[in-house]
């Protein structure tokens, strides 16, 4: 099955990124570093669906710890020219009723707005992250594909919810819906994120927008204009946090070991030169650099402040307006390009998801678009698209 690292049932509906650990199937995160890794248990998020008799199809391809544009630098998958992500695709072909991914830099939102199918990233803290392959904490967070915003609500349904096993989800009960009324929400269209697409997705929001004023949706543009600066933000932190979690795989304890060293700081040199791609070592040199001594406090210090900033500025907005509405993606297609220019083309892309990991809201795309709200407002969101979704039948 093209979609799948490995594939594990033909009765599975569910599909689980390569993030994400399945008890007894390999959980590589799309890197040779993690070749051959079998975990004894399964993140909390498939355990509750297997507890509601769902079963897992296999796990989907991701690109190295998810931090490529929606999974073309996978160790395990074949290149394509046209890139995209299996989890989305297993999804738009139905190969899977839903999939779950963690969103850690936006390759999962861009892969929805590519294949046209529906991925929330909840709210920080709403779905465990017990059992993911972590690289940045303060940020990732697991999501849903669907074809629709009512098949994510479904699968919100059970994964969401606390988790004494995880220090970061939230003592909270949840309820998700599509179906909750939209007439007399108030939308903003981010005039800045607009500004930075090509004419396709500038087409896509304004078809969008129309769609919206269907639903009794108000729409407004407005300039937000802290966006630059927020994508800059993430990549300090993302990059920071990065570094530090994937120190971890070494070759000593399990994955991918060198052969041919002489001693253990040449074992972790071979291994980790052989086992980590090109971007990869890019993100742990840039994260080694803010974390260094002389840049932390002009860095990595000076982008925990700006994060609170950018969380004031959005919360600001957020009390005029129920949604912002904005791209995804620059594009609606992208092609296969060189890994060396890798950092600097998910870094450009960043720009239009970056908020949401950095500050915790909740964001959906849907038809091709992205829609971002309040902490805990998954119901609007999903409302929202819902009654989009329901104008273009």
């Amino acid at each position: 099955m093209k979609y799948y690292a490995e594939y594990l049932s033909d009765a599975g509906t569910i599909a689980v990124d390569d993030t994400l650990l399945v008890k007894g199937a390999q959980a590589a995160a799309g890197s040779r570093i993690l070749e051959g890794f079998k975990p004894l248990f399964s993140a909390e998020a498939v355990d509750r669906l297997e507890a509601e008799g769902y079963v897992i199809s296999g796990k989907t391809h991701v690109g190295e710890f998810g931090l490529d544009l929606v999974g073309e630098f996978s160790y395990y998958a074949e290149k394509e020219e046209n890139l995209k992500g299996a989890a989305a695709e297993a999804v738009a072909d139905g190969a899977a009723e839903a999939a779950l991914a963690v969103d850690m830099n936006g390759a999962a939102r861009r892969a929805a707005a590519i294949s046209g199918v529906d991925f929330l990233k909840p709210t920080y803290g709403t779905v465990s992250r017990h059992g993911i392959i972590s690289c940045a904490a303060s940020g990732e967070q697991v999501g849903v594909y669907a074809k629709g915003a009512e098949g994510v609500a479904k699968i919100m349904n059970v994964i969401a919810g606390h988790d004494e096993k995880d220090g970061t989800s939230l003592k909270k009960e949840y309820s998700f819906a599509a179906d909750e009324a939209v007439t007399g929400k108030r939308v903003c269209i981010i005039k800045e994120l607009v500004e930075k697409a090509d004419e396709e997705v500038k087409a896509k929001i304004a078809a969008y927008a129309e769609a919206l004023k269907k639903c009794g949706v108000e729409v407004e543009e407005v300039s937000f204009d802290i966006c630059d600066a927020a994508n800059t933000t993430w990549q300090i932190l993302m990059t920071a946090e990065t570094c530090n979690n994937v120190s971890r795989y070494d070759g000593v304890k399990y994955g991918h070991r060198a052969s041919g060293y002489k001693n253990i700081d040449e074992l972790y040199v071979k291994t980790r030169t052989e086992g980590f791609n090109f971007l990869t070592k890019s993100v742990i040199l840039y994260g080694s650099d803010v974390l260094s001594k002389h840049r932390y406090d002009d860095c990595y210090g000076k982008g925990l402040k700006v994060r609170r900033v950018v969380a004031d500025r959005f919360a600001e907005l957020m009390e005029k307006y129920d949604a912002a509405l904005m791209p995804a993606t620059s594009k609606m297609s992208y092609e296969a390009y060189d890994i060396s220019k890798a950092f600097e083309t998910v870094f450009k892309e960043s720009v239009f998801t970056s908020i949401a990991n950095l500050i915790g809201v909740p964001a959906l795309v849907s038809g091709g678009v992205q829609l971002m709200g309040k902490q805990f407002d998954e119901n609007v969101l999903l409302s929202i698209a819902g009654c989009v979704e329901k104008e273009g039948e």
